[in-house]
């Protein structure tokens, strides 16, 4: 597997703080140019997901260790960026929410668990079901796609290594070939920030064309600390040429960008 090559970086603890930052860095920029060659399946499940989530269903992410942190961090952030319902993207890891923080020992290698898991939420075969492994052959991702496109779900996979299991299995694989690690076998450098870029591209791009955003302002986010309620001030101010004051008493009055907008239009 490409993940488990060796570090073109040799005698890393020889080496002083300086240069080991530099190799890092130039190790991450090649990132984002592996994510540009899988953009073509990346908007393939967009595009499917958007139709899917238009007629009810819901998206799901699941993963071990790194890549089920990666899925679960993108899920939570949807409701607060986008005010969406949390049912809406779910994030699932191997070993349940005690793996977020701490390694859960063989979790990732029980094939019928995911499968499992996924049940728990009433999953249904509308929904579209995400497997995030760069090794590409974890056996609970495995295990949990494939008993979800039996089921009829929509299935996708982000990996990190060509022609590997989970991507036969899959209706729409995603191959975003980092190469070797700085640290040989460390797939949450590359391989880990590749999958968060492309994450953060499938979630952003679908709740844009799910209509939770308006220009380029997030006008459905929660507001939920003083910092975002400044922003949502701000954006009042800008879209309706109202001063500070005015967009603050609009935006106490409807506790929505979106409504505050609307709501000053029919005045």
């Amino acid at each position: 597997m490409t993940t488990e090559s060796p570090s073109q970086y040799q005698d890393l603890e020889k080496q002083d703080v300086l240069s080991l930052l530099q190799g890092m860095n130039r190790e991450d920029k090649t990132v984002a140019f592996a994510v540009e060659k899988a953009l073509p399946q990346i908007e393939k499940l967009v595009k499917q997901l958007v139709s899917r989530m238009k007629q009810g269903g819901r998206l799901f992410y699941i993963g071990a260790g790194t890549s089920g942190r990666l899925g679960i961090l993108d899920a939570a952030e949807c409701p607060p960026t986008f005010g969406t319902p949390p049912e809406w993207v779910v994030g699932i890891i191997a070993g349940g929410d005690e793996a977020i923080r701490k390694a859960v020992e063989f979790a990732e290698d029980n094939t019928e668990q995911g499968w499992k898991d996924l049940q728990a939420y009433q999953i249904k075969p509308i929904d579209t079901v995400v497997g995030i492994a760069a090794s590409g052959k974890t056996p609970y991702v495995c295990g949990a796609l494939q008993q979800a496109k039996q089921y009829g779900c929509l299935t996708a996979a982000i990996v990190c290594n060509e022609g590997s299991l989970l991507t036969q299995i899959v209706d729409i694989p995603i191959e975003v070939i980092v190469g070797a690690e700085f640290l040989t076998g460390s797939t949450r450098l590359k391989a880990g920030t590749a999958q968060k870029m492309i994450l953060n591209m499938i979630s952003t791009t679908t709740m844009i064309q799910l209509g939770r955003v308006k220009g380029n302002k997030m006008v459905d986010m929660q507001l939920t600390n003083q910092k975002l309620i400044e922003r949502g001030i701000r954006m009042i101010m800008s879209e309706l040429h109202v001063s500070y004051q005015e967009a603050a008493e609009i935006l106490e009055q409807t506790q929505s960008v979106r409504t505050a907008l609307s709501y000053k239009k029919q005045d």
